[in-house]
């Protein structure tokens, strides 16, 4: 479907650890029917398993996290352990995307599409937005993104060290709107009846308070803004100016989901909202 009665089209893609299946299912019909977008936005999951549609490479999100998942030698308790990282760094980062399951960097740069990566400065715990140019090239960036707090550590990128970009800004569909464009894509890993309750406190502040006081306020107060995100994004969904996919049903899995029974059925909802919303979301471009 090109996009041709519009000037700008912006996809916003927020993470959440393996929930982001469906995120991958939802793009992958994006691939498969032409939904087309001139510039994207990634937060954690969703900035490194959104590079995938930049690349063309539908499929490869859910080939990789079934196949890989379940060794513990790549995501867990063991790599947590070794390294600090609840995802092997090496294997995650450097094997699966250059020899495992390889990624395509050259088409991706080649694409005509701008891809953002969202990170989150550990010293000020504000959000900062990078462009993507080369994803072997950058992907420290990537992986910044997705690190989790209390279980990965900072990633250092110049003179500089981030954590996940979702402690800055889960969902940055207004930093998506300031960059111009005519029509906003959001595709949201939680339902529209979910609330995010509020971090512990106390784990906050034992793991960052003394050495990262900036982590540790942004960790106890992400669920005032990610509320107030949601809500604000119900408001403009009304009023025609984005067009918010979220799970018709509440995705139940962990964050580290390793049966790979439950990562196809979080894909398979993807792609089964995103086919049965697909007229729809063609009115919302057209019109």
């Amino acid at each position: 479907m090109e996009n041709t009665n519009v000037k700008k089209v912006g996809l916003v893609l927020e993470g959440g650890a393996m929930r982001g299946m469906y995120t991958a299912g939802i793009l992958d019909t994006f691939l498969k029917l032409g939904v087309k977008a001139d510039i994207a936005v990634g937060v954690s999951a969703g900035a490194l398993f959104g590079v995938n549609y930049v690349s063309g490479q539908a499929g490869r999100v859910i080939r990789y996290n079934k196949k890989y998942n379940s060794d513990k030698n790549y995501m867990g308790p063991r790599p947590l352990l070794r390294e600090g990282n609840i995802i092997n760094t090496d294997y995650a980062y450097r094997r699966v995307p250059r020899e495992l399951d390889p990624f395509d960097d050259k088409t991706y740069k080649k694409s005509p599409v701008e891809f953002y990566a969202v990170i989150t400065n550990v010293a000020t715990g504000l959000p900062e937005y990078v462009k993507i140019t080369s994803v072997f090239d950058q992907m420290d960036t990537l992986r910044a993104s997705g690190s989790m707090p209390l279980v990965s550590k900072p990633v250092k990128i110049g003179d500089n060290s981030y954590l996940d970009g979702a402690l800055g800004d889960s969902i940055p569909y207004e930093w998506m709107m300031n960059k111009g464009t005519d029509k906003t894509i959001v595709i949201l890993t939680q339902d529209i009846n979910y609330l995010k309750k509020p971090a512990n406190k106390f784990i906050a502040n034992l793991f960052y308070k003394r050495k990262l006081p900036a982590v540790a306020n942004a960790i106890i107060h992400r669920h005032e803004k990610y509320n107030r995100q949601t809500e604000k994004l119900k408001t403009l969904e009304a009023e025609g100016k984005a067009f918010v996919f979220r799970p018709s049903e509440p995705i139940k899995i962990s964050k580290t989901e390793r049966n790979p029974e439950n990562l196809q059925y979080v894909y398979d909802l993807g792609v089964k909202d995103a086919t049965a919303r697909y007229k729809e979301l063609c009115n919302y471009l057209e019109n």
